[in-house]
């Protein structure tokens, strides 16, 4: 468990103006530098004295990115943009409404005021075993806590466990996946765009992180490119509470149609892995297939093949099959 202390463990604060200062700040500092974007999964880890690191880099004053821009191909969303200015966007709720909607569905209003889209998508895994200091495989130590039969798990994987059985909490990376967005990352000099779908990452390839995102690394922008603007675009999200809860299941649906046929789609789930998954099982099954009961049933059924739940989180395979079939039944809901 983790060692309480009476005070947090002392640390250097730097609160730069630009994006170069913060670069060249994380370029100095390496793996001694935190990043501090919102503070609101910072906080958590601070005060349960689990991270302690030496240096922190606040991005609260860099006003560029904040920004929520049009370009030729889309939109560019700063990484420090809050999340209820996601919410409240007129070009995101006119383009891409599940966006907005999947921003609002995350935590609470005060949340949401202080949140930024950035730490949404790179926030850790909630774990209790591996939050509360546990020395678990993520933490560096030989063991899953989670994974035993006795073990708490309700929470955690159904898919792509690999010896950690811990789940992204994401609300908008299982949309941004479906969106085809991509993750503008600076590092030093220079620039690397990132598909969403590869910017998380699973135990099999990193076990200690949940995106590519390392040391000297700052995630600066989200590109979302027209693609899939003003196509339909379906969010769902189910949690124990209606406020200020992770998602046990979520699903964000792209569909592009040709009357009532469906002629592409991207089905996306969260919740249920260490990464969003897009599940081209069901892509491939019912494309290019009327979109009606049928073809929901069958979407729903496909998307639980090769689930593998753990002791307690069995309600998880049907909950994940609903959520696929009404993703490609129903109409989106706006926020």
């Amino acid at each position: 468990m983790a060692v309480i202390r009476d005070v947090i463990p002392q640390l250097e604060l730097f609160q730069p103006s630009s994006t170069e200062d913060a670069v060249a700040l994380l370029a100095e500092h390496g793996s001694d530098a935190w990043v501090y974007a919102g503070g609101l999964d910072t906080l958590d880890w601070f005060k349960d004295r689990v991270k302690r690191p030496r240096v922190v880099v606040d991005l609260g004053a860099i006003e560029s990115l904040r920004e929520i821009r049009s370009t030729p191909d889309g939109l560019e969303i700063g990484a420090m943009a809050k999340l209820i200015d996601v919410v409240n966007h007129s070009e995101i709720q006119s383009q891409f409404p599940a966006l907005a909607f999947a921003a609002k569905s995350a935590a609470s209003p005060q949340i949401r005021n202080q949140g930024t889209i950035g730490g949404n998508i790179s926030q850790d895994t909630r774990c209790w075993y591996y939050r509360d200091g546990w020395t678990c495989y993520r933490a560096g130590g030989n063991i899953c806590y989670a994974s035993p039969p006795t073990a708490m798990n309700r929470e955690h994987c159904i898919l792509g466990a690999s010896r950690c059985v811990a789940v992204n909490p994401s609300d908008t990376a299982p949309v941004l996946v479906a969106l085809g967005a991509s993750m503008v990352v600076r590092r030093g000099r220079s620039e690397r765009v990132v598909p969403a779908e590869e910017f998380f990452v699973g135990p099999e390839i990193d076990i200690e992180r949940m995106t590519v995102l390392e040391p000297g690394d700052l995630l600066t922008s989200i590109r979302v490119p027209s693609t899939w603007a003003g196509t339909r675009v379906y969010f769902e999200k189910v949690r124990d509470r209606d406020t200020w809860d992770f998602p046990l299941v979520n699903v964000a649906t792209a569909i592009r149609q040709d009357g009532d046929t469906i002629q592409d789609l991207r089905v996306v789930v969260n919740g249920v892995a260490p990464t969003p998954v897009r599940l081209t099982a069901v892509e491939n099954a019912i494309r290019g297939q009327a979109r009606n009961e049928d073809t929901a049933t069958r979407a729903g059924d496909a998307a639980i093949q090769g689930v593998a739940p753990l002791t307690h989180n069995g309600f998880k395979v049907n909950l994940m099959r609903n959520l696929v079939k009404r993703s490609i039944r129903d109409e989106p809901m706006t926020a």
